[in-house]
């Protein structure tokens, strides 16, 4: 799972005086964002399409375990797992795979995480319900000595409850996926991932127990503190999601402030299941915002970072914007502008208070279209038009740094296309297009019980 690495207090939220409340326009849930007629809706359906077929290509059918990246000999990733088994029912709504086809794609999944090794073995696939960050993509077996993720398993669990919630037919398989879905979801122990101080830890390894640090700041754990709120078995405690959002940092903003993460998958991760519009937790009322909001003052943040461009890398702009974790070149190079610079290999980017080296994720438009449209499509029409060589096999890389000197204008460009990118724009231009998702996972009675005990209240919380 991607950490951000920005961890400095802007602002403490809990020290401020109470502001006056912003005139945030909060959303209908049933309103879905439609194309401007001057989208090439051909080109979005190819886009979504070849990114959904990460999950078909990068697969072992036999367990459904789905590889991180596209690199040779790449493992397991727990996540792009999650994000493979919420984008099985995009794929059977728009025909392109057969409804039995992803029903069955879909059991070898649950049949393996039901079957394989729980226990505190170095060489298990999980324990205590929760699984390994890296697995094996043909025994399922921890790799890299990584460590048992809380995120990862969450986004996996959400991936399982979205599939659960798509397949609700009489047809016994269906019947299996749910109940398959159940099992997996009420054996992890949420709450012993929870330390003395009431923080959800990072993760944990067989020979060192617990990770040294705690889900603390605004971040992707969202969805993991809904999910663990939610579970009729092993909760969290209740005051886990008060503390985080104690913890969290309010950034004024040109476009209003807004619960600060300067990577921008960490505002998108937890709505491309949960649709957070109108919903409001005791924070966010007091702030007059919503978390959908919040993201859109995010993304617009990211355009004031790159327009500003104050460390003039090239192609920084209006257009092209998105800073993220992702790869990026890890050596000194020369840049466009003569310099050499150290860059920085993998590392959560972000915007405004960085990291940052010139390396943006091409796929940030796709992946903000609920949220930003306009930006969104600019930001895509843009990069297809001056950095073509992006594209390959109709797939988007990672990432790509424009500032680093090369023959062609697209600079460094990531060898790699990544698996929680690829299921994250299948995810949210679907829910851009139709809110299918976003449709599945107001079903989720865990996904309620969760945001009822977050705090969450009104938009569709009062009408399901």
């Amino acid at each position: 799972m991607r950490h951000a690495n920005d961890n400095a207090p802007l602002s403490d939220p809990s020290s401020q005086d109470d502001p006056a409340p912003l005139n945030v326009p909060i959303r209908s849930a049933s309103t879905v964002a439609e194309p401007a007629p001057d989208i090439d809706i051909a080109l979005l359906d190819r886009l979504q399409r070849s990114a959904f077929d990460y999950f078909i290509e990068y697969s072992n059918p036999a367990n459904g375990l789905v590889a991180d990246a596209t690199s040779p000999g790449s493992p397991c990733s727990i996540a792009a797992v999650g994000f493979g088994l919420s984008c099985y029912p995009v794929a059977v709504s728009r025909n392109w795979i057969s409804r039995d086809e992803a029903i069955t794609r879909i059991l070898a999944t649950l049949r393996f995480f039901e079957q394989s090794e729980q226990s505190r073995h170095v060489h298990a696939t999980g324990y205590k319900g929760f699984y390994y960050h890296f697995l094996h993509m043909e025994t399922g077996e921890r790799v890299w000595n990584c460590e048992l993720s809380v995120i990862d398993t969450a986004i996996l669990i959400a991936g399982m409850l979205t599939a659960a919630s798509f397949f609700d037919g009489s047809d016994p398989r269906e019947e299996e996926i749910r109940a398959s879905t159940a099992r997996l979801y009420n054996r992890v122990d949420w709450r012993w991932s929870q330390g003395k101080d009431g923080f959800v830890r990072l993760g944990w390894k067989p020979k060192g127990g617990f990770l040294r640090f705690s889900w603390k700041g605004y971040s992707e754990v969202l969805l993991l503190l809904v999910l663990g709120l939610g579970s009729p078995t092993f909760p969290l405690h209740k005051d886990a999601y008060r503390l985080w959002l104690e913890s969290c940092d309010w950034l004024d903003a040109k476009d209003g402030g807004y619960l600060y993460a300067g990577p921008l998958f960490i505002h998108l991760f937890p709505q491309a299941w949960i649709d957070l519009r109108g919903l409001q937790d005791p924070f966010s009322a007091q702030r007059g915002i919503d978390y959908f909001e919040n993201t859109r003052r995010a993304i617009a943040e990211h355009r004031h970072y790159a327009i500003r461009n104050p460390n003039r890398f090239t192609g920084y702009g209006e257009h092209l914007w998105g800073l993220t974790a992702c790869e990026g070149p890890r050596r000194r190079l020369v840049l466009r502008n003569g310099e050499r610079q150290g860059l920085m290999g993998y590392i959560a980017r972000g915007a405004p208070s960085g990291p940052d080296d010139g390396t943006v994720a091409p796929w940030s438009g796709l992946a903000c279209l609920p949220f930003s449209p306009d930006a969104g499509f600019d930001n895509l029409a843009h990069i297809l038009s001056h950095y073509p060589r992006l594209l390959k096999h109709g797939r988007l890389p990672d990432s790509f740094n424009p500032s680093v000197r090369t023959t062609h204008p697209e600079g460094w460009i990531s060898p790699r296309s990544v698996g929680l990118d690829q299921g994250l724009i299948v995810m949210m231009v679907e829910n851009f297009r139709t809110g299918l998702v976003w449709d599945l996972m107001r079903k989720s009675e865990p996904v309620r019980r969760g945001l009822d005990a977050s705090g969450f209240q009104g938009g569709w919380l009062c009408r399901v």
